[in-house]
Formats: structure tokens, sequence, C-alpha cells
């Protein structure tokens, strides 16, 4: 008998019904928390807007190219 343990980079969270990788989350927390910082830091809402959703598409990116990455590996 086999058993199959899905890796750290696969690993999803329910949320309402729906699966969300962790990636997606991680790079939600990241732009909202670059957001924030830079709001306080520069006091230009428009250069924290812009720097925070720049941050936050680099990390979905990153995950959406590791977790092809491990899908093809895995042959799935």
């Amino acid at each position: 008998m086999a058993v199959v343990h899905p890796s750290a980079r696969s690993a999803t969270i329910d949320i309402a019904g729906s699966a969300w990788p962790v990636y997606k989350l991680e790079a939600l927390a990241a732009g909202l928390v670059t957001c924030l910082i830079l709001a306080l830091i520069t006091g230009s809402p428009q250069t924290a807007v812009l720097v925070a959703a720049a941050v936050g598409a680099t990390r979905w990116l990153v995950g959406v190219a590791v977790a092809r990455r491990a899908d093809d590996r895995t042959g799935r």
C-alpha cells in the first residue's frame, strides 16, 4: 500500500468552501503588510499601494511557478 503525503508547497487552506493555496494567502499578507508599513513611513498612499501590489504580485507568481514545478516533478 502506498501512502502519499502532500508537499508543503501544494498545501491548501479551506476558506468558505474553497481551497486556497497557501502561497495566495502569503501574497495577500505580504501586500497588506507592505502597504501599511510604507504608508506609515512615506505618508504617500499612492506609493504604498503601488509597491505593495508589486510585492504581492511577485510573491503570487513565484508561488505559481514553484507549485507548477512541484507538480511537474510528481507527474500531476
